[in-house]
């Protein structure tokens, strides 16, 4: 079978850089046609930067990388450098990147290359904001129908907020993006706190990353023990939950996972519940059934699939 094409859409951050490491890992699954830099848990700048280092690291410098937006469409910048530092990829010792971003802009890529691309063809592997792929698709509406699907770390119901007491991060930085992605009919599947929060990364399950022995299973180790400390404190968990990498593991292993499709919205006009995803997961609406959601996940499984995929690389 052909590896599947995707555009990643990024702001690392440790979890996601776990993710991506995921996805450069295994060409034969995934055909990575770039990296779209979003700005969300650190700024545009630093985003971009973070993704060269991740390339390198991992021994994929060929994989091309695209600066997108510079804030939401709507809204000022909100950011998590109180949890991911100000980098962004704390915790570990990443020498300055030799390869460079292309000139073109993240979001003429994603255009460009669904317009050049056979309908279905492409998916979106997103762990970011979707400031990218809503200004993408309200300037060329046409390119909704040539996406295989979305795969994206987002939202919450059940576990409710972790930004605000009711908004999930990548929702809450962009909700006005999320709105245009959750009303655009593509198929669409959403990795939400509710499954993320059962994805804890307890001692044993780091040091298992650094008992591979290669250079990227200890960078995950020192990423994620630096970004690990804020959710520890907050949750008072044995472990803190990795979020990003739900997405690669959802594609390579969608078994670990269950589901349930379902109508999902985004709160765009309240000041008290912005960004609120509202999943009728009781299907009490009529609304049209958009996302396929997942609710729980395999959490040993998760971690397995995690060290033996990072075992592949340098």
């Amino acid at each position: 079978m052909a590896p599947r094409k995707v555009i990643i859409l990024t702001d690392p951050g440790q979890d996601q850089a776990v993710a991506l490491l995921m996805a450069f890992a295994r060409p034969d699954l995934f055909d990575v046609l770039g990296l779209v830099a979003t700005a969300g848990n650190i700024d545009l700048s630093y985003t971009v930067g973070n993704c060269l280092k991740l390339l390198e690291l991992a021994g994929r410098p060929e994989i091309p990388v695209f600066a997108g937006c510079l804030r939401p469409i709507k809204r000022d910048l909100v950011t998590a450098a109180h949890v991911h530092g100000p980098t962004g990829l704390d915790g570990y010792d990443f020498p300055e990147p030799a390869i460079r971003a292309q000139s073109k802009h993240g979001v003429d890529f994603i255009i460009e290359t669904l317009r050049a691309a056979e309908p279905g063809d492409i998916s979106i592997f997103s762990l970011s904001p979707l400031t990218n792929l809503g200004v993408a698709l309200i300037q060329a509406p046409e390119i909704a129908g040539r996406i295989r699907e979305i795969v994206m770390m987002a939202g919450a119901y059940f576990e409710v907020g972790n930004i605000t007491p009711t908004a999930e991060f990548n929702v809450y930085v962009d909700p006005e993006a999320a709105d245009v992605v959750l009303r655009s009919g593509i198929p669409m599947v959403m990795l939400p706190l509710d499954v993320t929060h059962q994805m804890r990364s307890t001692r044993a399950r780091l040091d298992a990353f650094s008992a591979i022995g290669n250079r990227c299973g200890a960078a995950v180790d020192g990423m994620m023990s630096f970004s690990e400390a804020f959710d520890l404190q907050k949750y008072g968990w044995d472990g803190a939950p990795l979020h990003g990498p739900c997405v690669p593991a959802y594609m390579m292993k969608p078994e670990l996972f269950e589901s349930r499709l379902i109508n999902v919205t985004v709160e765009t006009g309240s000041e008290l519940t912005l960004g609120m995803t509202v999943a009728d997961w009781w299907q009490i609406t009529n609304r049209r059934r958009n996302v396929t959601y997942v609710r729980n996940g395999d959490p040993v499984g998760y971690y397995d699939l995690m060290v033996e995929t990072i075992s592949r690389l340098p």
